[in-house]
């Protein structure tokens, strides 16, 4: 299973939301680079990044920071965040990342999701946000029509590889992961798989391993110093 340490980037700093809510916000650092770096020092050859203010937006007001560590890191770079246009796809791979996460725009605009799938392939991923069990939207301030198991299920029919799963209600609260729901989805789909939202310690990383994941992401308990990165890194091989 691959771990992805995240960083999300607010006003050119790494912070994290608690479940989801702007007006919960904490500043880990004010040189998201350093932290970037710290993650390949510690054996990660992934990182998730998230732009929250594109993710409310739809812009790329951290495009710079994200460059800067596509460029200066080894680390598989993912992002996510407002990216709503083919433009901004263009723009976030040709500046060097990996591959770029639809969230909002993958649920209001299936024809342009096929249109990024057919010119990119495995470079697009798909976020699938679950709040209530229906998928959210906006930078998780609305909820869309679409059950989590319904959304996934045409996901995989139009042909996306990798799904990046989070359950709001668990993110950023470091009250364990949703072990079950995982276990849903990986018997349910042949999809890669990423579980993200309140990943907060070794027994998570060994649970969702053992679910034959492709991916985990950590975020808040890396920061707090709830689990080392390169202990975690061991346990998730």
């Amino acid at each position: 299973m691959k771990l992805f340490p995240a960083i999300d980037l607010y006003d050119g700093k790494a912070v994290r939301l608690y479940k989801g809510d702007y007006n919960e916000m904490t500043v880990y650092s004010h040189n998201p680079i350093e932290i970037a770096r710290d993650f390949e020092k510690s054996g990660a050859s992934c990182i998730h990044i998230v732009d929250l203010e594109g993710a409310r937006d739809g812009t790329t007001p951290n495009l710079e920071i994200v460059k800067q560590i596509a460029r200066e890191t080894s680390l598989f770079c993912e992002i996510g965040g407002g990216i709503r246009s083919m433009e901004t796809v263009d723009t976030y791979l040709s500046a060097g990342v990996d591959r770029v996460i639809l969230g909002t725009a993958a649920v209001n605009d299936p024809a342009f999701l096929k249109a990024t799938i057919e010119k990119y392939g495995e470079k697009i991923a798909v976020g699938v946000d679950i709040k209530d069990g229906f998928v959210a939207i906006k930078g998780w301030t609305e909820k869309s029509r679409y059950s989590c198991f319904d959304f996934c299920q045409k996901m995989q029919d139009l042909g996306v590889k990798t799904l990046i799963c989070t359950d709001i209600s668990k993110d950023g609260a470091m009250k364990g992961t949703n072990r079950s729901l995982y276990k849903q989805l990986s018997e349910t789909f042949s999809l890669d798989i990423t579980a993200s939202g309140g990943v907060s310690s070794m027994d998570d990383i060994i649970a969702l391993r053992a679910l034959n994941l492709y991916g985990a992401i950590i975020g808040k308990a890396y920061y707090v110093g709830a689990i080392d990165l390169k202990e975690a890194l061991e346990a998730a091989k």
